[in-house]
């Protein structure tokens, strides 16, 4: 009798005992679980790279983190839409070319335009076009805040206008009369900081006056230019450039060789 109920009260004690290292367990389990929660909820997208590197797989979310984002609605950038603040209809369609913030296509992109062609006088208003994209090379002259205007919505703050940078194909000839405007706009200033490049008006002029550059962009006939510009309005005094037709937007900005 004894023996039996020894071994009654052993095996009670094994089971209380198995309980409780299953409520251990179970506590444990809870506990990896909580944690897990908070450092996932603590460092998001930072906690998935660490398992990512331990397997080596990367996920399609990290190879998207690795392209620099656009998070700005650059349809209205800074609360400027893209026909500015104009109030003619011309005007309007006019800025809203100035403001286009997607690159030229290489197929989009006329061999055909270059400097020297820009530069060649006689009357240039219908010499290109404004859906044709191009890539020149060019000494440069100067670079320089550009003005209040409407495509900026008047915006005052430097970071929020154009850049003008002026192009001559001689470094020992940059009269008026053979200077090309390119513009760098405050959507493309902004696009190029996303992907860690500053296109501010000063470093701009830190990095590429005096030097030949190669810029690519959009072709724009800039007619509010037009009376300014020796190509078509020539011999007029107060005539500060070339031609009308400008890169604007500039989307592209190397450093290349002097042509031979």
């Amino acid at each position: 009798m004894d023996q039996l109920c020894a071994a009654k009260w052993h095996g009670k004690v094994r089971s209380e005992e198995r309980k409780d290292s299953g409520m251990r367990c179970l506590l444990r389990c809870v506990v990896l679980l909580v944690l897990i929660s908070y450092i996932v909820g603590r460092y998001g997208s930072d906690f998935h790279p660490l398992i990512g590197a331990a397997t080596g797989v990367i996920s399609r979310t990290q190879e998207r983190a690795a392209i620099p984002q656009t998070e700005e609605d650059l349809d209205t950038f800074h609360g400027c839409g893209m026909e500015g603040d104009a109030r003619s209809l011309a005007v309007q369609a006019l800025d809203r070319l100035k403001n286009r913030y997607t690159a030229p296509g290489q197929n989009e992109i006329d061999p055909k335009i270059t400097l020297e062609e820009i530069l060649a006088p006689g009357n240039d208003v219908s010499r290109w076009k404004v859906k044709q994209g191009a890539a020149i090379v060019g000494y440069v002259w100067d670079v320089k805040r550009g003005g209040i205007e409407s495509a900026n919505c008047h915006a005052r703050d430097d970071a929020d206008r154009d850049t003008h940078i002026e192009l001559v194909d001689d470094p020992m000839s940059g009269g008026a009369s053979r200077r090309m405007i390119v513009e760098v706009t405050p959507r493309w200033r902004y696009i190029m900081n996303q992907r860690g490049v500053d296109w501010s008006t000063r470093t701009l002029r830190d990095r590429f006056l005096g030097r030949w550059v190669r810029i690519s962009g959009w072709m724009l006939f800039d007619r509010e230019h037009q009376g300014e510009s020796e190509n078509t309005a020539p011999g007029r005094l107060g005539s500060w450039r070339a031609t009308a037709w400008e890169i604007h937007p500039v989307t592209s900005i190397e450093v290349v060789s002097r042509p031979r």
